[in-house]
């Protein structure tokens, strides 16, 4: 259930802060540190080609780094907003995100960047929780389910807007204009929260730090694995060993916090059939949206001849069509019920899904930016729905550890799509590519490259084994998300939010 309290009163001398204002800033926050995880994935070429000189297992953790310690942190750190002032925790979060953004940009080696990106990985984790619970406390109650979409279409939005924001910057700077261009967006958000951001509500709790050290182990391992799957194999010892350490560590932590008088989270709350369902539907639909980040630039460049300007530009309908359809969820919710909005929704998700697997070279742009717009129309049907569901289902004074939980299912959820789309794509991509081009298996753009010297007809060889490589990857995609989505609506109840 959930429980309204009133908003504190502000300061002597300074008005309340009006929520339209504190929903806009807290949901740039939120589009600053999502559109950073697709924005990385646009300079890999150029850090590659840069003075740094990474191996290829630098790379992956280069990128994974921030991705890694965003997820696993976003639990305790909602938590850690709930206790000691959810304004104080986004004021510290984007501190570091700012600090970790400037220390990427100055890295003299691949080390120093790794761990400037899981700095800037740990303010993201505290930013997020904080964002929506501190909109949702400025709020009237009966504007909260409103807010809650209007956030949820910022993360949906973030990720396009990563990709147009850095396929810009990339397109003229090298890859330490990216970090560059974060620094000055970060100082002045922290600056306007500071100022305007309401002052943040305490609910004093114990701390549970056992609990927290074995949810943050767990998670760990588990993204360790679906990380490193795809580069090692899936049978690989490290890849087996890490799922094994998951497994045993996450099992610790349930039992742990069925016994502890204050767990960090309570598992018995996930019999709570709306909040599984909410967090099940969440992590489901941002498995079908990273698939696609990690192929649409890959696909746009490769197969289209797109700058990386362009590619950012061209998800530009993603974007657009969930911020216009997610304003509609909750009417449409009200009318017709929460479980049929999030049926259509991810249904719909699944067509777009079917859409792009039958994308190749020839495919117009117009026909892909419609496909595009059929993924957007569902996700912005299912999503603010299944955030909803999730806050709906904690007390209002546990609003941080509930957005927490929603965020860790969106990174988990995004984590296992690019790992599922990578190890299909990369298989079948090994399988079909032309015997001249077999020894640039490893990289689909190492093999287009090679591909040119050999000729205008062993390219476009190599650009159909990636296509096909692509559709069949979109078509296990779009399977998974099928047949999760049958649980996903048979747990949600018929009742409203």
């Amino acid at each position: 259930m959930t429980v309204t309290t009133a908003r504190p009163a502000p300061p002597p001398g300074r008005t309340a802060p009006r929520p339209g204002g504190v929903l806009a800033l807290m949901s740039a926050c939120v589009i600053l540190t999502v559109a950073l995880v697709a924005a990385i994935n646009l300079a890999i070429p150029k850090l590659v080609a840069g003075s740094l000189h990474p191996t290829s297992t630098q790379l992956l953790w280069i990128v994974d780094a921030y991705v890694i310690v965003f997820a696993c942190l976003l639990i305790p750190a909602g938590a850690l907003g709930d206790r000691h002032g959810r304004k104080g925790a986004l004021l510290s979060g984007l501190t570091l995100f700012a600090a970790g953004s400037l220390v990427s940009a100055l890295a003299p080696d691949a080390a120093v960047l790794i761990g400037a990106r899981a700095l800037t990985g740990a303010g993201a984790a505290l930013i997020m929780p904080a964002t929506l619970s501190l909109a949702l406390q400025s709020a009237p109650p009966e504007r909260r389910p409103q807010t809650i979409a209007v956030w949820t279409a910022a993360t949906g939005a973030a990720g396009m807007v990563g990709n147009l924001g850095g396929g810009l910057i990339l397109q003229f700077l090298p890859w330490q204009g990216l970090f560059w261009a974060v620094v000055p967006i970060a100082l002045v958000l922290l600056a306007l929260t500071a100022r305007y951001a309401p002052r943040g509500e305490r609910h004093p709790t114990d701390s549970d730090a056992p609990g927290t050290a074995l949810l943050v182990l767990g998670f760990v391992a588990l993204l360790y694995g679906v990380i490193e799957g795809p580069e090692r194999g899936w049978t690989a010892a490290a890849v087996l060993g890490a799922f094994a350490a998951a497994a045993v560590i996450l099992t610790g932590f349930t039992l742990y916090a069925l016994r502890a008088a204050h767990p960090l989270i309570d598992p018995r709350l996930f019999a709570v059939p709306r909040l599984r369902a909410g967090v099940l539907g969440v992590a489901l639909t941002f498995f079908g949206l990273f698939a696609l980040f990690f192929v649409n630039a890959q696909y746009l460049q490769y197969a289209k001849g797109y700058s990386p300007a362009l590619t950012g530009l061209a998800v530009g309908p993603l974007a657009i069509g969930m911020l216009v359809v997610s304003r509609h969820s909750i009417p449409l919710g009200k009318r017709l019920g929460p479980r049929r909005v999030i049926a259509a929704g991810l249904a719909i998700l699944v067509a777009g899904l079917v859409g792009l697997s039958f994308a190749d070279a020839h495919t117009p742009y117009v026909l892909y930016a419609v496909v595009l717009s059929v993924m957007a129309v569902g996700m912005g049907l299912s999503m603010p729905m299944l955030s909803t569901s999730i806050i709906g289902a904690l007390p209002h004074s546990r609003a941080g550890l509930g957005s927490g939980l929603g965020s860790a299912a969106r990174e988990l959820g995004s984590a296992l799509g690019v790992a599922v789309m990578g190890t299909v794509l990369t298989g079948r991509f090994a399988d079909r590519l032309p015997a001249p081009s077999h020894g640039r298996v490893h990289s689909a753009g190492e093999a287009l490259s090679a591909a040119r010297g050999l000729g205008a007809a062993e390219h476009a060889r190599v650009v159909t084994a990636f296509t096909d490589a692509m559709s069949v990857g979109f078509r296990v995609i779009a399977a998974v998300v099928a047949v999760i989505t049958v649980l996903v609506v048979l747990w949600f109840p018929q009742e409203g939010p």
